[in-house]
């Protein structure tokens, strides 16, 4: 069966995923920082090589999306709607959309149960809705990032964010602070927030129900339930490795574009 890699260079993480066949072997990732990206690139690779007990040398093909023109030893490069769309259906065969938030954007993708992207929407850089902003209102607030989530749920009077632009929706959490409000409250309504455009980008990609999460977001358990609150007539749907989506469908791709250059080399 074929061995092959998957590598989603993000924003804020490398991601890596190895396959066999139509079984994941490993899944690893590493956050950015202020580290040098080439490296953090290849010591994610080296560590899910590990993980999945394969030499190099096995692998059939390594995959990238994302910044992925920075993975050297790369073979391919595919979009990320498509290994977003490949890897969902993975993970979540019944969805037939993909909503997926990274550090600095979010995007609406319609499927097939093929994967084959239908159509697709888009947030601007500049939006308050994503995993950056969400991390810099964290930083302000004093707590982790993986605490955002869990706090969100607390939050029974929540303050919304109206603003699109990541400055003046920080300067309103600033003065919601300086009133007050408490942090459990300001995450919550910020969720709510969030939530209300990625709903607007869904109905304008599409009209599927059954809606994966994947990105770095995927995790907020707060955002999710923001979601699942506030649009009734969607199925919001997460699997523990949705953050991996990326990189388990550049993976995917990869071994098929593998197969396909083979069977035209045998005939």
């Amino acid at each position: 069966m074929t061995i092959a890699a998957g590598i989603d260079v993000g924003s804020s993480a490398v991601k890596v995923a190895m396959i066999i066949g139509d079984e994941v072997l490993a899944l690893h990732s590493e956050r950015i920082r202020r580290r040098e990206l080439r490296k953090v690139i290849n010591d994610a690779y080296s560590i899910a090589l590990g993980m999945a007990n394969v030499k190099e040398s096995d692998l059939a093909y390594v995959a990238t999306t994302g910044e992925g023109e920075l993975v050297e030893f790369r073979r391919g490069h595919f979009y990320g709607m498509t290994t977003h769309a490949r890897g969902a259906i993975h993970l979540l065969p019944e969805t037939r959309a993909v909503l997926d938030i990274g550090a600095l954007h979010a995007r609406a993708i319609q499927m097939d149960d093929r994967s084959r992207v239908l159509n697709y929407r888009m947030t601007s850089q500049c939006a308050s809705g994503s995993g950056q902003f969400l991390e810099n209102v964290a930083r302000y607030l004093g707590i982790a990032l993986e605490e955002v989530g869990p706090l969100s749920l607390q939050g029974d009077a929540p303050e919304t964010v109206s603003s699109i632009c990541a400055v003046l929706a920080e300067t309103d959490v600033i003065n919601m602070v300086s009133r007050g409000i408490k942090p459990a409250d300001i995450l919550k309504g910020i969720h709510i927030s969030m939530a209300g455009r990625y709903v607007k980008l869904l109905r304008a990609s599409g009209n599927a129900t059954d809606v994966a999460i994947t990105g770095g977001l995927a995790s907020d358990v707060g955002l999710v339930e923001a979601l699942r609150e506030n649009c009734a007539d969607l199925r919001f749907h997460t699997h523990p490795d949705s953050t991996y989506a990326g990189a388990i469908g550049a993976a995917f791709w990869g071994a098929y574009r593998h197969r396909v250059l083979e069977s035209r080399k045998a005939s």
